[in-house]
C-alpha cells in the first residue's frame, strides 16, 4: 500500500484544512487514462465507491483502484515552494 512521507501528511493536511470541505475531505489519487504512468491528483470531499483509503496522522488520501496497484509499493512526498505552493513526488518505499 502507498505510504506517506511527513511531508506528504503535513501538506495534505494544509490543503484540506484550508477548503470549505467536509471533515471526510482528503487528496484523491486516480490514473491518468490509459497511461499507468500518469497520476492526476485533486481534492475530493469524500472517497468515491471503490476508493482505498488510506489515513495518516489527519491526512485522508483516497486511492482509486487502477492507482493503487501502481501505488501499492510507492510513497508519497510533498514539497512545498515559498510561495504555499505543493508539488507531489511518487518514490519507491524505503525497507
Amino acid at each position: 500500500m502507498l505510504t506517506l512521507t511527513e511531508n506528504a501528511v503535513r501538506a495534505i493536511r494544509s490543503l484540506t484544512d484550508d477548503q470549505s470541505e467536509p471533515g471526510e475531505s482528503g487528496l484523491r489519487i486516480m490514473s491518468g487514462g490509459n497511461q499507468t504512468s500518469t497520476l492526476q491528483l485533486s481534492l475530493s470531499p469524500s472517497p468515491m465507491a471503490g476508493d482505498k483509503v488510506l489515513e495518516a496522522d489527519g491526512a485522508r488520501v483516497f486511492i482509486e483502484p487502477a492507482a493503487a496497484e501502481v501505488l501499492s509499493d510507492k510513497s508519497l512526498d510533498a514539497e512545498v515552494d515559498n510561495d504555499g505552493g505543493v508539488a507531489f513526488s511518487v518514490g519507491q518505499q524505503e525497507a
